[in-house]
């Protein structure tokens, strides 16, 4: 006689889900979202390039498998948009106008995974419609914007991972992640979060799961895709890291990076997104969830030990916000009063945001609070007048020195300014040491007539020129107080050392 063996079923296919059921889907989050997308398009043409997309356009133009500060990911967008639509910043914005309205729908879908009816999905999606990281990402094309579409559609796969103990999900958190690897390397810091948040929390199963194990190796498998450049350069990323701890960058600094924490979503949405992270901490019904409420804190703590920028950990701030929706929704059902307040949490929200991380106000009068809040809005303001700047000292030079002169910039917006509006200005070929602007070419052997910008004492540059002299100043014809305005343009003439000898052992610099 033969004893039968009963099939044993998968463990993980068939787990009984855990926490509260998913609310009814609604369609009014896509509302919302395409209104998100239609105001930034609307004006995505004010104001002007930031630095980081004249960075970007000139990266384009040199495509390559990877760069000191990013991936591949953002300049192929841009080399696309200004193939399409050259000199158009609405073609060059179109991707991140349409990324911040896939964040809205995102944020909406995980308050739904935490039981969000459809009222509840529609206040989730107005929180991350006018929160500061989705309007301020989403008016410019920033490999941020990207990251922060990456991070939460791999929280709202992990939210269906834990809810429904299927692994499989798995694989489409580790595929999002690897993929967001390709923009830049922090997709790896949200992995190390949620793996240790899971070995805290639970449930600890998951980690030997068969489906965990194979997303492990597919995202080690992208990953390694993607740090093959990195690799084979010495990981210069690691030196850009390095600046950026010593406070050498915007929005880095530790007491920076925390209180930016405070204000990035909006201060008035701080209690919603304490108390979404209150509940995944500690909500009975929510237990199944613990492991994505401590993947911030784990996060978060390792972005300002190692002196990151205080947004690296926000796309999970909306995450949070999202499981606060919830629980403010619930606060609020049964008094009008509690309902107006949450009405205001979110008109406020929406006007502080959209005057500071939106370009509304005329540019030739911006208020000094609007640069000292959003530094990124000065960045967009008088490049073209900064280009004029050049070629007025360019104009001044004897002609036989025009045809050997160089310009020579300490960051790479300056040099990309110079790219898209010196043509028309008769300007020369401008130069860069600045991140990976140092492998886009160095001067030519002969030039020994520099105009240099962007450094505010002529130190170092007698290392490099015999004769360094003042010969003018930016003025970008606006009263704003960015890295530019009012800066010195410096005359160097007689090169001490070829260029060969100088470029990747001084010019050079990371940051």
């Amino acid at each position: 006689m033969t004893t039968a063996i009963p099939h044993r079923r998968s463990r993980t296919a068939h787990q009984h889900p855990t926490g509260p059921t998913p609310g009814p889907p609604s369609t009014t989050p896509w509302l919302v979202a395409g209104a998100t997308t239609l105001v930034l398009l609307g004006l995505a043409p004010r104001y002007g390039y930031h630095r980081d997309e004249l960075y970007f356009l000139l990266a384009g133009r040199h495509l390559d498998w990877g760069y000191v500060d990013q991936g591949p990911l953002v300049p192929a967008l841009a080399r696309l948009a200004d193939t399409v639509a050259p000199g158009s910043l609405l073609a060059l914005r179109t991707p991140s106008a349409l990324l911040a309205g896939g964040a809205v729908l995102l944020v909406a879908a995980i308050a739904r995974q935490f039981g969000a009816d459809r009222s509840t999905q529609t206040f989730a999606a107005l929180l991350g419609a006018t929160s500061g990281i989705v309007l301020a990402t989403g008016h410019l094309l920033s490999t941020s914007t990207v990251d922060l579409v990456v991070w939460l559609a791999a929280a709202l796969f992990t939210v269906r991972l834990l809810r429904t103990g299927d692994g499989r999900w798995a694989l489409a958190v580790a595929a999002v992640l690897g993929i967001g690897m390709f923009n830049k390397l922090l997709p790896a810091l949200l992995a190390v979060g949620l793996v240790t948040a899971l070995a805290l929390a639970g449930p600890r199963r998951l980690l030997r799961e068969r489906w965990v194990l194979a997303a492990a190796g597919l995202f080690g498998l992208l990953a390694a895709a993607s740090l093959t450049w990195q690799a084979a350069n010495g990981f210069p990323q690691l030196g850009v890291a390095a600046t950026i701890s010593d406070g050498d960058s915007s929005y880095s600094g530790r007491l920076d990076a925390l209180l930016l924490h405070f204000v990035i979503i909006s201060p008035f949405v701080v209690p919603i997104w304490v108390a979404g992270l209150l509940a995944l901490l500690r909500r009975p019904t929510w237990r199944g969830y613990r492991a994505l409420g401590w993947a911030w804190p784990v996060v978060a703590g390792v972005v300002l030990l190692a002196g990151g920028k205080g947004y690296y950990d926000a796309p999970l701030l909306l995450v949070l916000t999202a499981a606060g929706a919830v629980v403010a929704a619930g606060w609020a059902a049964r008094s009008r009063v509690r309902r107006g307040l949450l009405v205001a949490v979110v008109v406020l929200t929406t006007a502080s945001n959209a005057v500071l991380l939106l370009p509304l106000l005329p540019a030739e009068r911006l208020p000094g609070f609007v640069v000292a809040v959003n530094y990124d809005a000065g960045e967009t303001i008088g490049w073209p007048a900064f280009a004029d700047s050049l070629a007025a000292v360019h104009r001044e030079l004897p002609a036989e020195e025009q045809a050997r002169a160089v310009i020579l910039t300490a960051n790479y917006g300056e040099a990309g300014a110079v790219a898209r509006y010196g043509p028309q200005r008769g300007l020369p070929a401008a130069y860069s040491g600045h991140n990976s602007m140092a492998d886009f070419g160095r001067p030519p052997h002969d030039a020994d007539v520099v105009i240099a910008v962007g450094w505010s004492r002529p130190d170092q540059l007698r290392a490099w020129f015999t004769d360094v002299t003042l010969a003018g100043r930016v003025d970008q014809q606006v009263a704003v107080e960015n890295d530019e305005n009012g800066g010195p343009i410096w005359l160097c003439r007689g090169l001490r050392r070829p260029w060969a000898d100088i470029w990747h052992t001084e010019v050079r610099h990371t940051g």
